[in-house]
């Protein structure tokens, strides 16, 4: 996978997607935080970026839904780290979601592309 030159711009994430796509990390392989993190970047070819201060409550607010489910193991470090796992609720609470996303974006791309 190529990487963006350093040049690229970083995008902020629009306010309720960052849930949606730790959604689809998760739902990838039980994964740690850190992991879903480096996933996100390396998916998006460094434009999304998502600082820990943002993850580690995502993660817990979704746990909380019910959304993902939460376990300690052993990482590939061999350190102890929280795996977490997507829950059906989860699975539909994706799907949800990623239909919305795609009506949404759908919606905007329209309107940007309108001819003057």
């Amino acid at each position: 996978m190529p990487s963006p030159s350093p040049e690229s711009p970083k995008s902020d994430l629009l306010q309720g997607t960052l849930d949606v796509l730790i959604l689809k990390i998760v739902a990838l392989r039980p994964v740690h935080g850190y992991a879903v993190a480096q996933r996100l970047q390396q998916i998006s070819r460094d434009v999304l970026q998502v600082q820990q201060g943002s993850l580690y409550p995502a993660l817990h607010r979704l746990e909380k839904r019910g959304w993902v489910r939460a376990a300690w193991a052993a990482s590939e470090t061999g350190r102890e780290a929280r795996f977490y796992t997507l829950t059906r609720d989860g699975r539909r609470q994706l799907e949800d979601q990623r239909a919305n996303w795609t009506r949404l974006s759908t919606a905007v791309t329209a309107v940007l592309n309108t001819v003057e």
